[in-house]
């Protein structure tokens, strides 16, 4: 499906409907086929061990999927996640961003679901692999 809203445009919808996770995500590369979105790791994501933490990589794959839909259906801030399966297969490595790969598997008129895989940023190998499922509202009609 051609994409409704490109990279830039995207990146300041995200700073509107979110601010609090202004400045920590920036998208690589959004086209027809993929999203790179990369979380831009620091102190604040790290856990004990000092790796990146669970928590810092389910918000990855959450914001990747839905930027994802919304670029394909345009600008939705009330489009919310219905359900979230990770895997985490290896520690990312430190002091290293973390990149998510979404691909839109399905995208009907109520329900989006997008796989993401998850990188440390310069490593062939996902760190987590999550399957994301997201509600569209109805649209309305104009009165």
């Amino acid at each position: 499906m051609a994409l409704k809203v490109p990279a830039q445009e995207m990146e300041a919808f995200l700073d509107e409907v979110f601010p609090q996770v202004k400045g920590m995500f920036g998208i690589d590369k959004l086209d027809d086929d993929l999203l790179i979105m990369r979380l831009h790791a620091s102190d604040q994501h790290l856990r004990p061990g000092g790796t990146v933490s669970g928590p810092a990589m389910f918000s990855l794959a959450d914001v990747a999927a839905y930027v994802a839909t919304m670029a394909r259906i345009g600008k939705e801030a009330l489009a919310v996640t219905t359900n979230c399966s990770i895997d985490f297969m290896r520690k990312p490595v430190a002091g290293a961003d973390v990149l998510a790969h979404a691909k839109v598997l399905k995208l009907g008129r109520g329900l989006s679901v997008t796989d993401v895989l998850l990188y440390s940023d310069g490593l062939p190998d996902p760190v987590a692999r999550a399957t994301l499922t997201y509600s569209i509202p109805p649209k309305r009609n104009a009165d």
